[in-house]
């Protein structure tokens, strides 16, 4: 989009860098005002204060944990159909065309996750994990806006408890330490490999693959419709309800479930596992309880379909607020033109840290520094997308994928 609001058209994203060609339209900007909001969450969670500062700071600080990850999946599964083609899926030439695009994309977002990992942060960069993720969603492009629907809700119900069963029997023996030796993607980055991508990571696909398949969903509804969008904050929020609320009621109606949790967190504070990261990490496995936990990294059924719910609320109120504003659209510029050019903001501000980290030893004043990464973040967006269609990581991936052309 050279112009947030003017004639180019849908964004650029985590997981994009696809040309602009059509003409803007009020539901492509809300995706950008999405994606906006996903990375400033990302900042928040990364460098932003502690949730146990308490009171509303606090409170969107924990809320950010988590929930604006899942938010770029979910974005990442709409981008993915654009892709591939949308109202109609491409057919042909052409649809293979798109699909080595899209592979290509995986293998640059990988290496360029693993990359980003080599400054040895504190971040968990989720880049790796979405290569793997487009992977292997690709084959399920074709379906339509219910059918993904049902494979979202259904790997959101069993996948979770696959993934935990997988992670003991890891957990059991030395079997994980054998599976690497023989991974090579494991012997060339130095990491937990596809075992960790695919189990044990802080975002494995067995879990992480219904936000996408959820995001492939609600790309192909109709959102010129006036009903879409409201019907998407409804379905969100009964979502979310049911994760977190579900979550809540297991937790306190279970025998011993909150004494399980507290052990399988080393002594977590488990009555806030319905919804906050404070419970802590799964540190010990073989505790059943912790399935009945919502907290948003905890890849449990409760906290896939809780955060699911909040991204589609977001998704739905951003469509709605440029439907609303209307001529004052441009205010929103700024946190738009951030969102289009995702890619490169997460990557920048991975490299920010990694320099903080290099002048302050890993400390630093939380609150004016968060302050300063939005500033930045939404100047330099402004600034660059008023000259550039693209991001320049985003101009890149484009660049990578041009040999699709004539692979196929």
């Amino acid at each position: 989009m050279g112009h947030v609001f003017g004639p180019a058209v849908p964004s650029a994203t985590i997981a994009d860098g696809t040309p602009r060609r059509a003409p803007a339209h009020g539901r492509m900007v809300g995706l950008d005002l999405a994606r906006g909001l996903a990375v400033l969450g990302m900042f928040a969670a990364h460098v932003g204060p502690d949730p146990s500062v308490g009171g509303p700071l606090g409170w969107t600080m924990e809320v950010a944990r988590g929930r604006s990850s899942a938010l770029f999946a979910l974005l990442a599964g709409f981008t993915l159909v654009l892709l591939m083609g949308r109202p109609r899926p491409h057919t042909g030439r052409r649809g293979r065309q798109a699909a080595c695009r899209v592979l290509i994309r995986a293998a640059v977002l990988t290496a360029l996750g693993y990359a980003l990992v080599l400054l040895d942060t504190d971040v968990d960069v989720i880049l790796p994990f979405y290569g793997l993720l487009f992977v292997l969603a690709l084959p399920f492009h074709r379906m339509s806006a219910r059918t993904l629907a049902f494979v979202a809700l259904s790997t959101a119900l069993v996948m979770p408890q696959v993934r935990y069963l997988l992670r003991a029997a890891l957990d059991g023996g030395g079997l994980a330490g054998t599976v690497a030796t023989v991974d090579p993607l494991a012997r060339l980055t130095g990491s937990d490999g596809f075992l960790g991508l695919i189990v044990t990571g802080e975002y494995p696909a067995l879990t992480w693959f219904s936000f996408i398949v959820a995001g492939m969903a609600v790309a192909r509804l109709d959102l010129s419709r006036r009903d879409t969008a409201p019907k998407l904050a409804i379905t969100g929020a009964a979502l979310a309800v049911i994760g977190y609320g579900g979550s809540w009621l297991a937790l306190h109606a279970v025998p011993g479930a909150l004494a399980g949790v507290s052990a399988a967190t080393g002594g977590g504070p488990a009555a806030s596992a319905w919804w906050s990261d404070a419970v802590g990490e799964e540190s010990a496995t073989g505790q059943p309880a912790w399935l009945l936990v919502a907290s948003p990294h905890s890849q449990t059924t409760w906290s896939v379909l809780g955060n699911t719910g909040v991204a589609l609320t977001v998704l739905a109120c951003c469509l709605v607020a440029v439907r609303l504003a209307g001529p004052r659209t441009r205010l929103l510029a700024p946190l738009a033109a951030v969102g289009s050019i995702s890619l490169t903001a997460y990557a920048a501000h991975i490299l920010a840290i990694r320099l903080l980290d290099a002048a302050g030893g890993g400390e630093w004043p939380a609150l004016p520094v968060l302050l300063g990464f939005v500033v930045a973040a939404m100047a330099a967006a402004v600034l660059w997308t008023r000259h550039f269609r693209r991001g320049p990581l985003e101009h890149l991936l484009h660049r990578a994928t041009r040999p699709a052309r004539s692979l196929v």
